[in-house]
């Protein structure tokens, strides 16, 4: 989660897993995987910049939490993480909350992963 500030100088806190891309033209827009649009007053590198801060700390704490730090621990969080993806984009999905067309690519994926 980030936080960033909206045009009118409120406060949030935003699921960065959820962006789906940043624009600005001229103010920062957001545009979330589900298609909501949130404008920031941030400048896209702010955003950028906390995003990958946030994900840093992320491998940071699961690093320091690996007592033996083998190839082995990480493949198996790497293949859990990718489980849990997902499992919350299909209930997502489930749930109407992703845009159309999501659900071809989902299953695209699967049938390689199969493969």
């Amino acid at each position: 989660m980030i936080e960033l500030t909206r045009l009118n100088g409120q406060a949030m806190v935003v699921n960065s897993d959820l962006i789906k891309y940043v624009e600005s033209s001229p103010d920062t827009m957001l545009t979330l995987i589900h298609g909501e649009k949130i404008v920031v007053s941030e400048p896209c590198e702010e955003v950028v910049r906390r995003i990958s801060a946030y994900r840093a700390m992320l491998l940071i704490n699961v690093c320091s939490q690996l007592s033996t730090g083998s190839a082995a621990d990480f493949a198996n969080l790497a293949a859990g993480a990718a489980g849990l993806r997902a499992m919350a984009a299909e209930q997502a999905l489930h749930a109407g909350e992703l845009p159309d067309g999501y659900d071809d690519a989902a299953q695209q994926r699967r049938r390689r992963n199969e493969l």
